[in-house]
């Protein structure tokens, strides 16, 4: 039979944006409030539709500049400073009360990113370390407010994207300066996971990997103490053996 299309209902199509930075030493999360119904004033993660003439990677540089003033590219673009990549699809039939909608949500990350300022539909805009997030407090006369949308599982499921995936790739480098320490790299392993690692161990492995790391041939000693030798990401992408995460 031909193809109808006013057999089908309309919908429409979002992006949201888990966009993850280690700030103070822990994993931090981006959270917009929203300034527009529906969920008026609750936190929620960056995003919206999808425009007519975008494809995906588009919309979701475009809409975290947009509500955040933060700029991230396709990992194509070797000039950029942020990892961006697709994370899930998320289409639960009532997950948004105006109608029917479908989220592509992506994974953001980067390092030491700036104070954000709010734009587009959100309030105001801040770092906030993600287990406030996922598990935020309150009391009896004032409950704690969850995530506006479904933004707490799709927030979940980009955290634990990023914790699994350092284990055995390059993308704990994601979150480090162009050149970094094994101690800086050692401190980002530390706040996404949520541990503490054996200095030394932790130096063996991701020095075991050829082309993991790279000498620059250069020191710092910005983080105290003696100068300590200076890395970048080398053209390995894959950590062998990896190097997994302890039980917490």
């Amino acid at each position: 039979m031909p193809y109808d299309p006013s057999a089908f209902p309309p919908f429409a199509v979002t992006v949201d944006l888990v966009v993850l930075t280690v700030r103070r030493h822990a994993l931090c999360a981006l959270a917009v409030r929203r300034g527009e119904p529906p969920f008026q004033g609750r936190w929620a993660l960056p995003g919206g539709f999808v425009r007519a003439d975008e494809d995906l990677a588009g919309a979701a540089a475009r809409e975290l500049n947009e509500e955040t003033g933060l700029r991230a590219q396709d990992p194509g673009d070797h000039t950029a400073e942020a990892h961006l990549e697709q994370l899930a699809t998320y289409g639960d039939p009532d997950r948004d009360p105006r109608m029917r909608v479908v989220s592509v949500a992506h994974l953001v990350l980067a390092p030491d990113l700036p104070s954000p300022t709010p734009g587009g539909d959100a309030d105001s805009v801040r770092w906030a370390p993600v287990e406030s997030l996922l598990q935020p407090s309150g009391t009896e006369e004032d409950p704690p407010e969850p995530l506006a949308f479904d933004h707490g599982r799709i927030l979940a499921d980009g955290v634990e994207r990023a914790r699994s995936k350092i284990e055995y790739s390059s993308l704990a480098t994601a979150f480090c300066p162009p050149e970094f320490t094994v101690g800086e790299l050692r401190r980002v392993y530390e706040a996404v996971w949520g541990v503490v690692l054996d200095p030394r161990n932790f130096h063996r492995k991701v020095t075991g990997t050829p082309g993991f790391l790279v000498p620059t041939g250069g020191t710092t000693s910005r983080q105290g103490g003696r100068p300590a030798q200076l890395f970048r990401a080398g053209g390995a992408t894959l950590l062998n053996p990896p190097m997994l995460r302890p039980d917490v």
